[in-house]
Formats: C-alpha cells, sequence, structure tokens
C-alpha cells in the first residue's frame, strides 16, 4: 500500500499557520518576530478556519497510515488532540489550542515511528549467493520477485541444481537468502 504523507503535511502546516499568525497564537509571536515576520498575518480573518480545516487534514493522513500500518496509538492520541483544539477554539482559551497541537505533534511523531517499523519489515532483498554443492563455486543472482526457480544450473561446473527435500526453490537451499515469498511471509509459490 502507498505511504501516503499527508499527516505530515498537516501537522507541518498546522505549526506554519500558528507561526505566521502572531496575532491568534502569541505563543509563537517570538518565532514569527526573529523571523521578521511579526507584522504577517498568514490568513487574515481565514485563519482558525483554515486551521481547523488543516487539522481535518492531519486526521484524514492519520486515518490512511492507520490502514498502512494497523496501529491505532497515532489515532487514539491524534482525535483527543484535534479535540483539544476545537474546544479550545469554542471557548476562546488558547491554552486548549496549544495543548492540543502539541498532542498532534506527539500524534505526529508516533505515526512516523509505525510507519517506520511497518516499512523496514516490508523491504524484500532481491540478492542472493547460491553455492553450489558439487564445485563449491558461488554466484550472485537476481531473484524473481514473484515466482520460485526450481534449477538451477552452476556456470562452473554445469550440475543443475534442485530444491533440497522441503525447501520451496534453489534459493532457499542453496542461496543466502530465501526467495522472495519466503521473506515476506507468504506460503512458497510450490
Amino acid at each position: 500500500m502507498k505511504n501516503y504523507k499527508i499527516d505530515r503535511i498537516g501537522v507541518g502546516a498546522i505549526f506554519l499557520t500558528a507561526l505566521l499568525s502572531p496575532c491568534c497564537f502569541p505563543l509563537f509571536a517570538f518565532g514569527a518576530s526573529a523571523l521578521g515576520l511579526g507584522g504577517v498575518e498568514l490568513f487574515g480573518r481565514w485563519t482558525m478556519p483554515v486551521f481547523l480545516a488543516l487539522i481535518g487534514v492531519f486526521l484524514i493522513g492519520l486515518l490512511l497510515s492507520y490502514r498502512r500500518h494497523r496501529c491505532l496509538y497515532p489515532l487514539m492520541v491524534g482525535v483527543p488532540g484535534g479535540g483539544l483544539i476545537v474546544y479550545g477554539y469554542i471557548t476562546m482559551e488558547l491554552t486548549f489550542i496549544y495543548a492540543g497541537m502539541f498532542v498532534l505533534l506527539a500524534s505526529a511523531l508516533v505515526n512516523y515511528y509505525r510507519n517506520r517499523l511497518h516499512t523496514k519489515g516490508n523491504k524484500v532483498n532481491l540478492v542472493s549467493v547460491i553455492t553450489c554443492p558439487e564445485c563449491g563455486f558461488k554466484n550472485e543472482e537476481l531473484m524473481p520477485e514473484n515466482a520460485c526457480t526450481f534449477f538451477y544450473q552452476c556456470s562452473s561446473c554445469s550440475t543443475t541444481l534442485k530444491p533440497k527435500q522441503g525447501d520451496c526453490c534453489v534459493y532457499c537451499s542453496y542461496g543466502t537468502v530465501p526467495c522472495p515469498p519466503i521473506q515476506s511471509g507468504n506460503n512458497c509459490c510450490a
């Protein structure tokens, strides 16, 4: 499944909007002033509606990421963070808005970590070194992604290798890396 980055774009845009809207977010006014943007109001009177829409973008990104890694932690943190911001907007309490922003940031970090864990486990190595049991010759081969190799002819002694009993292909029997179906946790294609 595709790696969506909508959550990172959403949380980045939320903080950029806050940084560039010192009238609405005085806590971030020092950052804008340090950048020489103290008098800039990014969206004018539309700042808070745009800010709330970006929270929606962020939560949609978390939902799409959940479909990928199936971990509820980022959503369990992000949804209450969005709720804090909406509550702060309704009651005009900046404390809740700031707290919600940092909860969303924590949610984005947890989601990033979960995406990294999910991606790390899905990498399939397609290069294997086959060692001929007859002559000991080693040859680096590129394995097919969606098929098993049942026969392999040694380029040194011309011996035709077949899988050992219990193995699905020559890469599982004589290679340094098992075949892609086995690496990805699927049943072999035998």
